[in-house]
């Protein structure tokens, strides 16, 4: 009974059907409605509107009225997030962040940030950074791992007479297509631009550039390894 009721409860929240696992006990799941019960109730207190999201305990949120999201968010405990800049942050719907993420918007008072766009159905592992103040897009169905850090800025350093935090800073902005994966601890750098479909091995650095749709990179920098669709023509 509590498999199915919770079956129901995800199609109407984060309007896709999944199957739970009937090993899965009965307590453990009581244990979980409880959790996220408690959640709800903190996204409306925090968030300061009907619209349902799931708060964890430990959450710091800032500039909470530039921060839109549809229905379904999760922001799960210890999270921090700053939404000061020009444009905000824009969740789509069913958009989960595990715990301790840093979402930064802006790096500095004297010149602040672009913002952060993430669309339905991503999922971003426990740990991460997104440092925003270039502007950081991350498309639908996208999976992002544990530790993956965003960086869309850089400091300028071309006069060594002059100490490198006085030379300001470049922006470029990142951008990540739709039903990508990045795998665990990858860094992803300022001017990066991820077509739809890409996989990143772990431990990746993707420096600036364009990654071609639908292809599999790693290393260090990262490097194309193979594509995911067999081209026509090739046996």
């Amino acid at each position: 009974m509590m498999h199915a009721l919770l079956e129901r409860l995800v199609l109407l929240v984060k309007r896709r059907s999944i199957v739970v696992d009937r090993r899965i006990s009965s307590a453990y799941l009581l244990g979980l409605f409880v959790s996220k019960f408690l959640m709800a109730c903190r996204g409306m207190i925090r968030l300061r509107r009907m619209k349902l999201a799931f708060i964890g305990s430990g959450v710091t949120l800032k500039e909470v009225g530039k921060i839109e999201y549809g229905p379904g968010l999760v922001i799960d405990q210890g999270c921090f997030v700053d939404a000061l800049s020009c444009e905000g942050i824009r969740f789509g719907t069913a958009v989960s962040l595990n715990k301790q993420i840093i979402i930064e918007c802006t790096g500095s008072l004297t010149n602040i940030g672009k913002g952060l766009v993430i669309g339905d159905n991503v999922g971003l592992g426990a740990g991460c950074f997104l440092g925003c103040a270039g502007g950081i897009e991350i498309g639908t169905d996208t999976i992002i791992g544990n530790f993956v850090s965003f960086h869309s800025e850089n400091h300028n350093f071309d006069n060594p007479d002059l100490p490198i935090r006085q030379q300001g800073v470049s922006r470029q902005g990142i951008r990540v297509g739709k039903n990508c994966w990045i795998g665990a601890k990858v860094t992803v750098l300022d001017g990066a631009v991820i077509e739809d479909g890409c996989v990143f091995a772990a431990g990746a650095v993707v420096a600036a550039g364009i990654y071609r749709k639908n292809s599999i990179y790693g290393g260090v920098p990262a490097k194309f390894i193979k594509s995911r669709v067999v081209e026509e023509g090739v046996a």
